[in-house]
Formats: structure tokens, C-alpha cells, sequence
């Protein structure tokens, strides 16, 4: 396992870590956990050298944390560095920043969280958090020992990522970060700007919900055969990533024992600038394919549920996407016939406006639902 300084702190963490937000799950319910093969997945990364852990309040429907405490018992806690955040959407006076830190350190079965997030940050959200004290509430949390080091994750525009790195003496930051998002929110240049005041910058999202890693387009196949290396998809993508020297480390949402081996293994050698002119060469050219195929910019965060009215955005966006990506818009219109029977399709959104609030990608999710509806049905009735 290759491993990096964690910015400004004289200490090194394992250029992989581990996202604990796309365990195995049993009967495609997300809040059931498959809780022996996680754990076992767990385990095998730690006893790999992968030695940061990332969970959050809300991920599998608030039971992520807890696994990933069980999983931390027997001494692993004392192998990583642990790092969960704040539901900041939740918080809506000062105690509540206490509550909820109290209520995770128990689901963790830990005396203090090492990585500490303001999670999802937008400019709205920001400007909440400093009304309500939030930074007043880091430091304390620091000073009292509950927390180590003080960060966020971060959805918006650079202007905005700017003004919140300026605002605070922040040990790190979580940006989204990948070959298809490299001007994107905060993007590189948030990213440059981040390291340049020895900010640790985690990248999220490296493989983008892992759709840069399967069912690939032919046309992306055909460009990553031209090299002589030959790579997986995901490990093209996670090779990009750490082919800069500004990022401290990369979260892999794996889901499988499978992926967290191969993804182990690509982490045992990636350097900084290990690619050749060549080979970025070659990943411009599947940007360009992907960009051009892309319908809706969804990552599959789950964010945006669980809807009032029961819409299964993210998978019916998937859909969407592979339907134009992959060329398999009959499959999909057919698949999409069981979100309807199942009362899940688009048709039944509300426009409520809840997804939208949430949404990290600032989608307009109830227009893009209307014309996946359109598409899907119209495809169909022919």
C-alpha cells in the first residue's frame, strides 16, 4: 500500500480509503446491510494497509455507522483513521451539534472520531452552519478530544469552495474528483488551491458511482485496448485520480470482496505522475465519449431519497443513462415497465422539490423525470 502525508499533520495515510457508503446489502433494501461480508470486506482492506475508514449519519438509512463500529471492535479501531460527518441538514440550533456527534461516537463504539465532515456543504448550507456556530463547535469538539481534525465534503461552485477554505484552519476537505469531473464544482482548481495551504483534499466519487468501471460503451473499450498497459476500467479511473500529487487519498465505495482486492492491489503501485502522455491521452478520449452520451450528471449518491412519493430516482436515472451510454434504450424502456408496475417510475414524483434540495449535484431532478417518463413510455408504445 502506497501512502501519503495527511497535509499539514505529520502523519501518513493509505492513498485508498475505504467509502462506507455502497456496502452489500440484502433484497436490494439499502438500509439492510449484509453485515458478516462487509465486515469481512472491512477487514481484509485494514489488513491490507488501507488504514482510513469514511461512514456519514445518513448512509444505508443510518447504518452504516454502525457496522462500521462492529467491524472496528477486536483492535482494528486503533488501525485507522476514522472519519464520519455531520448531517448538516439536520442541525437546527447549537445543541444539536452535540446530539448528534454523541449519538454517532455510540454508534461507532469510539471515544473520538479522528476525521470529523461538515457534510455536503453548499453555499446555503455554509451559510447556516456559521449562523448556527458551527466552527465555534470544531474547535470545541477538537479542544474536548471528541474529534482529531476538523474538514467537510463539498458540493458547489469554486467561489463558494474558496470562501469556506478561507474561513476556517481546516485539517482537510472532500471534494468530487474524477476524469469526468475535472472542472467540476470545486474541481481542480479547488483542488490547487486547497493544496497550496496544506489542506489533506480527499477525492470522492473517483469511478463515479462506478459507472466509469462497467457496461462500458464500445467505443470506450475500443480507446482503453489501444494501450499496452492493460488496466481495468476502475483502475484507468483510480490511476487518473492519483496521478495527481495534490491529493492525499481517493474513497472507493466498494461493494464487493472482489473490488476491494483489485482496488488494493492498484493502490500497492500508484505513484504520483505515473502516467505517460500517451495514456492521458487516451483517457481524453473516453472523457469525450462519455460526455457526449451522458443524459442526466447523476452519481447515485442516494441523496435525494427516500422520496414521499416512493420515486426510486437514482435507479430510474441509471436507467436513463446506461439506455444512451450503452446504446440499450429497448432494454431499458422495457426495465423501466417494472418501475411503473411497481409504483417507483418517475410519473409519480409530486414535485415537492425535497430531491432537489438535497441533491449534491444541483440536478433539476423533477424536469429530468418528466422527460425520462417521456422517453421511456413514448419508446415503449411504439
Amino acid at each position: 500500500m502506497n501512502y501519503r502525508k495527511f497535509g499539514k499533520h505529520d502523519f501518513e495515510i493509505s492513498i485508498l480509503g475505504f467509502g462506507c457508503m455502497r456496502f452489500p446489502v440484502i433484497n436490494d433494501d439499502e438500509s439492510k446491510i449484509n453485515e458478516k461480508e462487509t465486515i469481512k470486506m472491512l477487514h481484509y482492506a485494514i489488513d491490507n494497509g488501507v488504514n482510513y475508514l469514511d461512514t456519514a449519519y445518513p448512509y444505508h438509512g443510518g447504518n452504516s455507522e454502525v457496522i462500521v463500529g462492529k467491524a472496528l471492535q477486536g483492535g482494528y479501531r486503533e488501525k485507522v483513521r476514522l472519519a464520519t460527518k455531520l448531517p448538516v441538514w439536520l442541525v437546527k440550533t447549537y445543541d444539536d451539534f452535540n446530539i448528534f456527534l454523541k449519538e454517532q461516537l455510540e454508534k461507532l463504539h469510539t471515544e473520538h472520531v479522528d476525521c470529523y465532515l461538515l457534510h455536503a456543504l453548499n453555499k446555503y448550507s455554509w451559510r447556516r452552519m456559521k449562523d448556527l456556530g458551527a466552527l465555534d463547535f470544531l474547535t470545541r469538539a477538537i479542544k474536548d478530544g471528541k474529534i482529531k481534525y476538523a474538514g467537510f465534503s463539498f458540493h458547489d461552485d469554486f467561489k463558494t469552495f474558496k470562501e469556506i477554505i478561507d474561513s476556517y484552519d481546516w485539517d482537510f476537505c472532500q471534494i468530487q474528483f474524477n476524469y469526468l469531473d475535472e472542472n467540476y464544482q470545486a474541481g481542480i482548481s479547488g483542488l490547487k488551491y486547497a493544496a497550496s495551504k496544506n489542506i489533506a483534499v480527499i477525492a470522492m466519487e473517483p469511478i463515479r458511482g462506478g459507472k466509469l468501471a462497467k457496461n462500458l460503451p464500445k467505443e470506450v473499450k475500443a480507446i482503453f485496448g489501444k494501450s499496452k498497459i492493460k488496466r481495468s476500467p476502475a483502475e484507468w479511473a483510480l490511476r487518473w485520480v492519483w496521478n495527481h500529487p495534490e491529493i492525499t487519498l481517493l474513497l472507493s465505495g466498494m461493494s464487493s470482496l472482489d473490488q476491494v482486492v483489485e482496488n488494493v492491489e492498484v493502490a500497492n503501485d500508484a505513484y504520483p505522475m505515473p502516467l505517460s502522455e500517451k495514456e492521458l491521452d487516451i483517457i481524453n478520449e473516453v472523457k469525450e465519449i462519455y460526455k457526449k452520451k451522458i443524459k442526466v450528471n447523476c452519481t447515485s449518491c442516494g441523496y435525494c431519497i427516500p422520496c414521499p412519493n416512493n420515486v426510486n430516482i437514482p435507479k430510474i436515472f441509471n436507467l436513463y443513462n446506461t439506455a444512451f451510454m450503452l446504446d440499450m434504450l429497448e432494454e431499458s424502456s422495457k426495465n423501466y415497465r417494472e418501475f411503473i408496475e411497481q409504483g417507483i417510475d418517475a410519473s409519480k414524483c409530486v414535485e415537492c422539490g425535497n430531491c432537489e434540495s438535497m441533491c449534491p449535484q444541483h440536478l433539476h431532478i423533477m424536469d429530468s423525470l418528466k422527460e425520462v417518463h417521456k422517453v421511456f413510455t413514448t419508446y415503449h408504445s411504439r
